[in-house]
C-alpha cells in the first residue's frame, strides 16, 4: 500500500463516516504521525509503500478517528500559541480562542518586567507556559487539581525548556501559600452547565467532565475563583476568566458584586464574548 493510496483510502472512510469536518488533513497528520515525519514527506513521496504494520497502526487510527476520537488525543499533541503541547485524556485540549486570555495578559503588561503570575487549572499547562515563553522575567505559579495534570502540564514545562515555571496540585487555592500576591490571576475554569446538549457532541464527549461542567449553571467555579482571588491579589492587580460565550453579562456581575472595577470581555477570534477580565482595586 503506497502513502498516496492509503490517504486516499483514508479520506474516503472519513468522507463516508462524516464525523470529521478535515478528512483529508486528519489523515495526513495520521499517516505522518505513524511514518514519524512530516506532512510535507507525504507530498514528496507518495509512491512509498508502508510496511504492514505501519498501515495496520494507521488503520487503527483512522477506526478510532471514525468514532469522534479528537485529533490531538491521536497525536498525543496539539499546537498552542505555535507551541507543541503534549496531550492526554486527563484534562482538556488548549484550543486556539483560549490564545486570546494569553494575547490580552501580554498586551495589558507589555511593559512590565517584574510580574507574578498564577494559572489556576492549568491542565496542560498551556496558558502559563505560553505566557512564560514570551516573558522570561516574570515569575509564573500554575496549578491544578489534577495529579495527571500536574504531571503532563510539568513534563510540557520541561519538553519547552519553561522549568522555572513552578507547576503543582491544588484544588484552585487550596495549595497556594496565603503570603503570595499576585499581579495576575488566569483561569480558563469549567463553566459548562451539567445538562448542556454539547457534552454528547464533539471532542468534548473524549475530555474529562472534572475540567468541562460546573454546578449553578457553569458559575459555581468562576465565583469561587473571583471571590478567592481577592485574598491573592495585589491592589491594581487584574484577574482573567475564560468562561461560555453566553455568560459574560453574568461574569461581569459577578465581578461587580465582588468588588472589581474596570471590567471588561473581550471577544475570541470568531467575535464571541469569550473573556472577562477586572482590576481588584483594593487592599486585601
Amino acid at each position: 500500500m503506497s502513502i498516496a493510496k492509503a490517504l486516499t483510502q483514508g479520506q474516503q472512510q472519513l468522507l463516508d463516516n462524516r464525523v470529521v469536518d478535515s478528512p483529508k488533513l486528519d489523515c495526513q497528520l495520521m499517516l505522518a504521525h505513524v511514518l514519524n515525519v512530516d506532512t510535507s514527506y507525504l507530498h514528496a513521496w507518495p509512491e512509498k509503500c508502508l510496511t504492514q504494520t505501519q498501515y495496520d497502526e494507521f488503520l487503527h487510527l483512522l477506526s478510532r478517528r471514525e468514532q469522534g476520537e479528537p485529533i490531538a488525543f491521536l497525536l498525543g499533541e496539539q499546537e498552542f500559541w505555535s507551541l507543541p503541547f503534549k496531550v492526554s485524556p486527563c484534562t482538556l485540549i488548549p484550543r486556539p480562542d483560549t490564545e486570546v486570555l494569553v494575547e490580552t495578559v501580554l498586551q495589558d503588561y507589555s511593559q512590565n518586567d517584574n510580574v507574578r503570575l498564577l494559572d489556576l487549572g492549568t491542565g496542560t499547562g498551556a496558558i502559563a507556559l505560553a505566557i512564560a515563553h514570551e516573558k522570561a522575567q516574570w515569575q509564573v505559579e500554575a496549578v491544578d487539581y489534577s495529579h495527571d495534570a500536574v504531571a503532563l502540564a510539568r513534563s510540557n514545562a520541561e519538553h519547552l525548556h519553561l522549568q522555572r515555571v513552578k507547576i503543582y496540585q491544588s484544588n484552585w487555592f487550596s495549595n497556594v501559600s496565603e503570603q503570595l500576591k499576585f499581579d495576575v490571576i488566569v483561569s480558563n475554569p469549567p463553566y459548562i452547565d451539567v445538562d448542556d446538549p454539547h457534552l454528547s457532541q464533539g471532542d468534548v464527549r473524549f475530555e474529562p467532565n472534572s475540567a468541562l461542567v460546573a454546578e449553578d449553571h457553569g458559575f459555581k467555579d468562576i465565583r469561587h475563583i473571583i471571590s478567592l482571588s481577592r485574598q491573592y491579589l495585589m491592589p491594581g492587580a487584574t484577574l482573567y476568566i475564560e468562561h461560555g460565550f453566553e455568560q459574560h453579562t453574568q461574569v461581569q456581575k459577578i465581578y461587580a458584586d465582588y468588588g472589581f472595577e474596570e471590567i471588561e470581555t473581550i471577544c475570541d477570534y470568531g467575535g464571541q464574548p469569550r473573556m472577562t477580565k477586572g482590576k481588584w482595586a483594593q487592599s486585601s
